[in-house]
C-alpha cells in the first residue's frame, strides 16, 4: 500500500475513533467480500472510501456500523469493541443511500424517530429535532411530508435523523449519488461545515473522485474481488473548502492522483474477473 505523507490539516488525536484490526468478510456460500483489512481513523478526520462497484466499500462500512460482524479480525471504536461503543460515552449514526423515511410522517417525526425509540422526553426530542433541523437548513419544512420534498431535502432530513442523536460518529454510504451536480455540490460544502462545526468524525463512501477531493482529510482507495484496501491518500488543503478549490490546479492534481489509482484497482478487479 501506498500513502503519502499525513496532512498538516488533518487531525492529530491520542485515541483513534475506529481501528479496523485484520477484519475480513466472508459469506456463507463462500464469497469472499473484504481480504484483511487494517485501518486506523483519528478522532476528527474525514475519510472516504473509493473504489470500483464490489470492492467491499459498503461492506466495511457496515462492520464499521455493527450491521455486519467480521468473519475474522475485530472493530474497535474508541478503543472499545463496536457493541461496547456507549460504554466509552460516544454515539454513531448511520446515514444510508436512500432517505428511507417513512411516507405518512412529518419531516419533524421522522427526524424524532431514533430519539422516541431510545425513550428521550418529548421536550428533549423536542428541542433536539429543532437543532437538527436547523442545522441542514429545514426549520420552515418541520410540518411537511417527504413527497413534497425534492430529493436533494429528502436527504437532509435523513441526515438530520443521523445529526439528532448528536453522534461523534458519522457513517454515510454514498448518500448523495442519486442526486444532481448542482445539488450534490451543495450538500457536499454543507456536509463540511457540518463536520467542522459538531467535531464529527465521517467515514463517507462514494464513486465520485471529485467529491472525494473535495471532502476529505483522506482518500482509502480499495479494490474488489475480494475487495481490498490498496493504496491511501492524504488530502493536504486548507479547510474551509469553497468552489474555488474545485477547479484549482491543487484539485486537478489530487483529482488525477485518484482516477490514476482507481484505474489501477478497476485493473486488478478486472484481473481477478479473468
Amino acid at each position: 500500500m501506498s500513502s503519502a505523507e499525513p496532512s498538516p490539516s488533518a487531525p492529530h488525536r491520542a485515541t483513534p475513533a475506529v481501528q479496523v484490526l485484520s477484519a475480513e468478510k466472508t459469506y456463507p456460500n463462500g464469497t469472499q467480500a473484504l481480504l484483511p483489512v487494517d485501518l486506523t481513523i483519528q478522532e476528527g478526520e474525514f475519510v472516504t472510501l473509493l473504489g470500483p462497484s464490489g470492492c467491499g466499500k459498503s461492506t466495511l462500512l457496515k462492520m464499521v456500523a455493527g450491521l455486519l460482524e467480521p468473519t475474522d479480525g475485530r472493530l474497535q471504536l474508541w478503543r472499545k469493541p463496536v457493541a461496547q461503543l456507549e460504554e466509552s460515552g460516544k454515539k454513531m449514526a448511520f446515514v444510508f443511500q436512500s432517505p428511507t423515511l417513512m411516507p405518512w410522517a412529518s419531516v419533524q417525526t421522522n427526524v424524532r424517530l431514533p430519539l422516541d425509540l431510545a425513550g428521550v422526553p418529548r421536550p428533549e426530542s423536542d428541542a433536539r429535532v429543532a437543532e437538527a433541523l436547523a442545522l441542514v437548513g429545514l426549520s420552515k419544512f418541520a410540518t411537511a411530508l417527504p413527497r413534497a420534498l425534492s430529493g436533494g431535502m429528502q436527504m437532509r432530513v435523513s441526515i438530520a435523523r443521523g445529526l439528532v442523536t448528536q453522534p461523534d460518529l458519522l457513517l454515510m454510504d454514498e448518500p448523495f449519488g442519486a442526486l444532481d451536480e448542482i445539488t450534490r455540490h451543495k450538500l457536499d460544502a454543507d456536509l463540511l461545515d457540518l463536520w467542522r462545526k459538531k467535531k464529527l468524525t465521517v467515514i463517507f463512501v462514494t464513486h465520485s473522485i471529485h467529491e472525494a477531493v473535495f471532502l476529505s482529510n483522506r482518500v482509502v482507495m480499495m479494490a474488489a474481488r475480494p475487495g481490498r484496501v490498496v493504496e491511501e491518500f492524504h488530502i493536504d488543503a486548507p479547510y474551509p473548502r469553497t468552489a474555488d478549490f474545485m477547479v484549482s490546479p491543487e484539485f486537478s492534481r489530487y483529482a488525477k492522483l485518484l482516477q490514476d489509482s482507481l484505474l489501477r484497482a478497476s485493473a486488478d478487479t478486472d484481473e481477478a474477473l479473468a
